[in-house]
Order: structure tokens, then C-alpha cells, then sequence
């Protein structure tokens, strides 16, 4: 029987972590950013993400569902609880 793979058992550093996601926004496709999150956030514990954002668990679970559209701060928060900061540079 072979097992799916699951990205978010690998994501236990910040080190990787900001590593997959840097690979993600490489790419530039926003609905794969938005399921990295979500793969981030399950290998942290959707409870413990939201209890750190103060956002709900069902609504972490929509928020990063395939074709939603979640408000940037919203996505900012749920970084931030991961300890991940964006960065910019030329």
C-alpha cells in the first residue's frame, strides 16, 4: 500500500518553513502560496494557529482552501504566528 505524501510532516523549522514557502512564491501562483499555508498551519496544529492568531479553526480551514480569497492581513497574522516574515529584495 503505498502512503500520499504529506508536506506538512517535513515542516518542523522555521528554516524549512521559510524555505518551502520561498519556494512557493517563486512560482507565483497564489492558490499554491494559499495551500502552503495551509500545509504550514497542519503541521503547527490548526488549534494552536488559531489560538495564536485569534482566529477560528473552521475559519483558518476556509481561509486556505482551494480558490478562497482571504484578506492580506489575515494572511499576515497566520504567518506571523508560524514566526515567518516576509521580505523584499532587488
Amino acid at each position: 500500500m503505498i502512503n500520499d505524501f504529506d508536506i506538512s510532516q517535513y515542516l518542523d523549522s522555521k528554516e524549512m518553513i521559510a524555505e518551502y514557502l520561498s519556494q512557493v512564491l517563486e512560482d507565483g501562483d497564489m492558490d499554491e502560496l494559499l495551500t502552503a499555508i495551509g500545509h504550514i498551519a497542519k503541521a503547527k496544529g490548526m488549534s494552536q494557529v488559531s489560538k495564536d492568531t485569534s482566529l477560528g479553526r473552521e475559519s483558518l480551514y476556509k481561509t486556505f482552501a482551494k480558490g478562497s480569497k482571504p484578506k492580506f492581513d489575515t494572511v499576515l497574522k497566520v504567518l506571523n504566528s508560524f514566526g515567518i516574515k516576509l521580505k523584499a529584495s532587488a
